[in-house]
């Protein structure tokens, strides 16, 4: 399984992140989208890796040739390093969330599923980015898209984007090729767009939404979602399974077709990742007992290589 660690090693040990399962526990989506930032600023601030943490606040290490008068004094009081102030428009980012609400989602082996997952980590990338003063909108999609949300900054948009991730799981299949390619024709100056999804749909599809994206100009950065169960069929006995999305039922015991299941899943998943890696798009592959911190890790480290 692909694990975050460059990032990781920027933010903080992932150590001392919060349990999953606490943070998921907390009943409102954006209760629960604030502890994640609140508790994942506080931890780049006990940084001792201060560039990181610093330009969380839209700061940027000083570089020979900047103007000295923009330097920050007083930060360079505190931390012994000189930094300058971002610009606006170094700063303001047009961002948006494109999010997987197909049926394959609310799949769950834990007290929660891929769904509360996901829009757990699309809500708290919403409240960051909101705070941080960035236009952020929102697309919704199963084998369509369902509900569109244009990017702003504006009073209101974040309990907009909230009351929308409250949406539940539908569709028949996922095609994440027409909502990459609705965001490509929302975005018409350079930005970012975030996929969050299980990405259980042919790899051609998600391919052609992402070259068109970055055909176009657009960082992507891509998020997807899965089950432990999905990446080792460990189940004890035989079960029936059912897909969420087009119902068939199929009886089987893990025990006999576990090690053809683990092959195919690591074939379709390093298929999705050489998609990332071929369209420069950053890639992460998160199963849903990771820390949800990891995505703004991970979200952070894509905006500053951007810079």
């Amino acid at each position: 399984m692909s694990t975050p660690t460059a990032t990781t090693e920027s933010a903080g040990s992932s150590s001392s992140f919060m349990d999953p399962r606490v943070v998921m526990s907390i009943k409102s989506l954006d209760l629960r989208a604030k502890v994640i930032v609140d508790g994942f600023r506080t931890g780049l601030n006990k940084s001792p890796r201060h560039g990181f943490s610093v330009e969380f606040s839209e700061y940027r290490q000083y570089t020979q040739g900047d103007d000295p008068r923009f330097i920050d004094w007083k930060l360079y009081a505190r931390t012994d390093r000189s930094y300058i102030r971002l610009f606006e428009d170094e700063t303001n980012l047009r961002c948006y969330i494109v999010a997987d609400f197909s049926r394959s989602m609310a799949f769950g082996s834990l007290e929660y599923t891929k769904h509360d997952y996901g829009r757990t980590i699309a809500a708290a990338l919403a409240w960051m980015l909101n705070r941080q003063g960035d236009a952020v909108g929102l697309s919704l999609f199963d084998e369509r898209v369902r509900t569109v949300i244009p990017a702003r900054y504006r009073p209101g948009q974040l309990r907009r984007l909230m009351v929308t991730l409250e949406e539940q799981t539908s569709g028949k299949d996922t095609n994440p090729e027409q909502a990459l390619e609705h965001a490509a024709r929302r975005l018409n100056k350079r930005g970012f767009v975030v996929l969050i999804s299980d990405l259980l749909a042919p790899v051609e599809q998600f391919e052609a939404g992402l070259k068109l994206l970055r055909g176009c100009g657009h960082d992507v950065v891509v998020f997807q979602i899965l089950d432990p169960v999905e990446l080792n069929l460990e189940i004890d006995g035989p079960r029936l399974f059912e897909d969420l999305e087009t119902g068939q039922k199929v009886y089987a015991n893990p025990q006999d077709t576990g090690q053809s299941f683990r092959k195919q899943v690591a074939e379709h998943n390093a298929a999705v990742q050489k998609a990332c890696e071929k369209m420069g798009a950053a890639f992460v592959r998160l199963a849903t007992d990771e820390p949800l911190e990891l995505a703004l890790s991970e979200f952070l480290h894509a905006r500053r290589a951007r810079r």
